[in-house]
């Protein structure tokens, strides 16, 4: 008889902890590497646009360019950043007190500092293109 009281066992993550996935890169452009070269240009224009823009926005604001900033994360495969993105949003979502403030500038750093480890990774792919 099987005994279903067996201990748990941790799963792998599905997200592999690259800074980016570049086999995921691979599979979303269709191996088209004009594409990624593309692709990844507009990700960094993108990461410093919406950077910006979370220095003067509210609360509410920044969750909405985090969640922004998320998606375009996972579209090429920045794991770190779209981590970083979420957290950012479940740190807005906390909401609250002054403290809340501190936390918030916390994870926008975390995000800047994901933002800049994933776009060092691009400059070195983009200059292969």
């Amino acid at each position: 008889m099987l005994d279903l009281r067996t201990k748990a066992v941790d799963s792998p993550s599905l997200v592999p902890d690259e800074v980016l996935d570049r086999a995921h890169l691979y599979r979303m452009t269709l191996g088209d590497h004009d594409l990624e070269g593309e692709v990844l240009g507009l990700f960094e224009q993108q990461c410093a646009m919406l950077l910006a823009r979370m220095a003067d926005a509210d609360p509410a604001g920044i969750k909405a360019l985090a969640h922004t900033l998320d998606g375009s994360a996972r579209g090429i495969g920045a794991w770190r950043v779209s981590q970083a993105a979420r957290a950012l949003g479940q740190t807005v979502d906390a909401g609250g007190d002054v403290a809340q403030g501190r936390d918030i500038a916390a994870a926008v750093s975390a995000l800047r500092a994901a933002v800049e480890e994933t776009l060092a990774v691009v400059t070195d792919v983009l200059r292969v293109h």
